[in-house]
C-alpha cells in the first residue's frame, strides 16, 4: 500500500518530543498515522540535529532524552533525507527568491526535492508562505492534520452499519 507522504519541519518534531502543549494535540493524530503504516513522515537530517534547540528562550531537548530521541528516528514511520550540495543550492536559491530563512530554505528544498505535497510545520513565517512553487513543485505548508480519514477497520465499518463488531 503506498503511503502518504508529510514533510515535518524540525519544529512540528520539537512539539511533539518537548510535550508542547500548544502542538502535542494537532502532531499526536499525525503520528498515530504513522505509527499504524498509513503515512510516511519525511525530513531533513538537519532536523536530528535541530530538534535539540529550535529557539532561543524556546525548550531544549534535556540529555535524559537522548535515547527516546534516538529510537524514536529511526521509527519506520520517519524517513531522513541528506542534505546534499543539490539540496543546500535549492535552499540558497528558496531563501533569495522567497526570503525563507536558511534552515527553513533546506526544509522547504528538502520537501520539494522529494515531491512532497505538504509540508508541516507551526512557523508563521512559513505558514505564510503556503502555495510556494519551488523548482516546479507547488507545496503547501500547514500546521499537522491528517485532511481525510485514512482507513476503516472492519469493527468500525461494521459499527457504522449498526452490526456488532466480530
Amino acid at each position: 500500500m503506498a503511503r502518504d507522504q508529510y514533510y515535518w519541519d524540525s519544529n512540528a518534531f520539537s512539539g511533539h518530543l518537548n510535550d508542547e502543549a500548544d502542538k502535542v494535540a494537532e502532531c499526536e493524530p499525525v503520528l498515530k498515522e504513522g505509527e499504524k503504516g498509513h503515512i510516511l513522515l519525511v525530513t531533513s537530517a538537519l532536523t536530528i540535529a535541530e530538534v535539540l534547540f529550535i529557539r532561543p528562550g524556546g525548550p531544549k531537548l534535556p540529555p535524559e532524552k537522548r535515547e527516546a530521541v534516538e529510537r524514536f528516528f529511526k521509527a519506520d514511520y520517519i524517513t531522513v533525507r541528506n542534505v546534499t550540495r543539490a539540496t543546500a543550492e535549492l535552499a540558497r536559491d528558496v531563501f533569495w527568491d522567497h526570503g525563507i530563512k536558511p534552515k527553513d530554505a533546506i526544509h522547504v528544498a528538502t520537501a520539494c526535492l522529494f515531491n512532497i505535497p505538504v509540508l508541516h510545520t507551526f512557523d508563521g513565517d512559513l505558514l505564510s508562505k503556503s502555495g510556494i512553487v519551488v523548482d516546479g513543485h507547488t507545496l503547501r505548508i500547514e500546521k499537522p492534520h491528517i485532511p481525510h480519514q485514512l482507513e476503516l477497520t472492519d469493527d468500525k465499518l461494521q459499527e457504522q452499519n449498526g452490526d456488532e463488531p466480530d
